[in-house]
């Protein structure tokens, strides 16, 4: 009896709380506040078959999403549209061949007030409660509410820490900046957060069509592939990588390879390899995983909702979030504009993409005032998961930037490397993706744009680790045209204590 009772502790008083909620309307929603989950299933416990019988409670289809033209999107009718396709469907385009968007019936998620959802999930973060113990999955009802619990596939990623960067900060004259560690995740990177979304369906299909989804492909620069490949894996799920050949480091190659995927190395850029991963997935059973996709800007924009969240659900003025393919900022704004049409904040933050200068097409066209957007022919970067001259979220991009008085910015190979080495000295471990949004952050402060008081988000994608290589070379100043301002070398000394003393008052004369 103890243990049922346990069990309903997890997940289930959550779930039969919303269910009946949304029938009941919004005059019982005081009666049905979530209760914290427990922190650990009791010993024995069948946890997959648990999670799978809590979902199938009655009620569980009174929220739902759809595939709506992202057209529809921009033109504000959203899930209105007379155009929209059930999730199960497999498709990337709209009738007039644009980018699909996965929009929620906002009607039911409205019919619970915003104390209802904070409180549900703040009850549920650092549990180990299936699936809601994910930062991803603790936001299941905003993600993919008609999923079982059963087909998820999780490693608890999200729930990464955004710390004050007080030292940083202080250099920059900001009282208030914080970093949000994205890239403390599985595979390294904030593509965990969407692939985790995408696989989880793909999970779905591979039950209900098997004959239509018989692997999971992407193009990549990297983090995609890594991230694909650690989910197909936990899945059991074949997944095939397409890498542009001699353009990542070794530590993002290394990552499908050592998940089991078929890896592509192909002697052309990312946007030969996107190319190929179309017609290749329009051919064959193939399911396409990349950002055209929108399944994973639904794990992305749980990052925004979780930041709202460790602040109290207090809004930052600024967030900073380097760009590539452009689904991420995009993405951002998703979590942020749901949280305020939910009456969880009042406002949104501005927003604000950072781009490397050698793959900068919508800075570009933003100087332009987004007039004839023109896709570039990208040039080799350090900054290399966002080296993407043709950026297929271009119009998700746009739409976030203007609803948000956004800006955006670049950064050149130094000046790229440099923020990411300067900050390092104050404790950080940056990729260089992160070293193009802190650029974009000082070159913002040096113009009075973002104030000393304003509280500023940097949002780091991934880890440095995945980069020691470049890193190595800065600080060895063997990179052809950087100086390495911030360049700390080794320094080599005799074995004698005289040589060692000499060594560290050079560096520290006070010593």
């Amino acid at each position: 009896m103890q243990l049922g009772f346990s069990q309903r502790l997890v997940a289930g008083t959550q779930a039969e709380a919303l269910q009946r909620g949304v029938h009941a309307g919004r005059s019982r929603v005081a009666a049905l506040r979530p209760r914290a989950a427990a922190s650990v299933e009791a010993p024995g416990t069948n946890i997959r078959e648990d999670a799978h019988n809590r979902a199938d409670l009655p009620g569980s289809d009174a929220l739902n999403a759809r595939y709506v033209p992202f057209k529809a999107v921009q033109e504000g009718k959203g899930i209105a549209s007379s155009e929209q396709y059930s999730l199960d469907e497999v498709l990337y385009r709209a009738n007039d061949g644009g980018l699909l968007d996965v929009q929620h019936d906002m009607d039911a998620l409205a019919r619970f007030d915003a104390a209802y959802w904070k409180k549900l999930f703040d009850g549920r973060v650092g549990t180990t409660a299936w699936p809601y113990g994910s930062g991803v999955w603790s936001k299941k009802e905003w993600v993919l509410p008609e999923l079982s619990s059963d087909d998820i596939v999780s490693m608890f990623e999200g729930n990464s820490n955004l710390f004050w960067a007080e030292r940083f900060g202080r250099e920059l004259g900001m009282s208030d900046l914080w970093v949000k560690q994205c890239g403390n995740s599985h595979t390294g990177s904030f593509k965990d957060l969407g692939m985790t979304v995408l696989v989880s369906q793909v999970n779905r299909l591979r039950k209900i069509k098997p004959e239509a989804v018989q692997a999971v492909g992407c193009a990549s620069t990297g983090d995609t592939s890594a991230a694909l490949s650690a989910y197909c894996a936990a899945a059991g799920i074949p997944s095939i990588v397409f890498l542009p050949a001699d353009k990542i480091s070794l530590a993002q190659l290394v990552q499908p390879i050592a998940n089991g995927a078929l890896v592509l190395s192909i002697d052309t850029d990312f946007d030969g390899c996107m190319k190929l991963i179309q017609e290749v997935t329009a051919a064959c059973p193939i399911y396409l995983a990349n950002s055209m996709n929108s399944l994973r800007l639904e794990g992305q924009k749980t990052a925004a909702i979780e930041i709202l969240q460790q602040f109290d659900w207090q809004v930052p003025d600024w967030v900073i979030i380097p760009g590539g393919n452009l689904g991420n900022i995009y993405a951002f704004y998703k979590g942020f504009k749901m949280c305020k049409d939910l009456g969880l904040v009042d406002r949104l933050p501005r927003l604000v993409c950072a781009q490397a200068q050698n793959a900068n097409p919508l800075y570009q066209a933003y100087q332009a005032g987004y007039e004839n957007f023109k896709p570039v022919k990208a040039r080799t970067t350090f900054a290399s998961a966002i080296q993407i001259g043709d950026p297929v979220s271009i119009d998700r991009a746009v739409l976030a930037l203007r609803e948000t008085d956004g800006i955006v910015e670049e950064a050149s190979e130094e000046e790229l490397m440099d923020a990411a080495a300067r900050a390092d000295l104050t404790g950080m471990f940056n990729c260089p993706h992160t070293g193009v949004a802190l650029s974009a952050l000082t070159k913002l402060r040096e113009r009075g744009v973002i104030s000393p008081s304003d509280r500023t988000v940097v949002v780091s994608t991934a880890h440095g680790l995945k980069f020691a290589q470049s890193k190595v070379a800065y600080h060895s100043k063997e990179i052809e045209g950087i100086v390495g301002r911030y360049a700390n070398p080794p320094v080599a000394v005799k074995e004698s204590v005289g040589a060692v003393m000499d060594a560290i008052r050079t560096k520290f004369p006070s010593v």
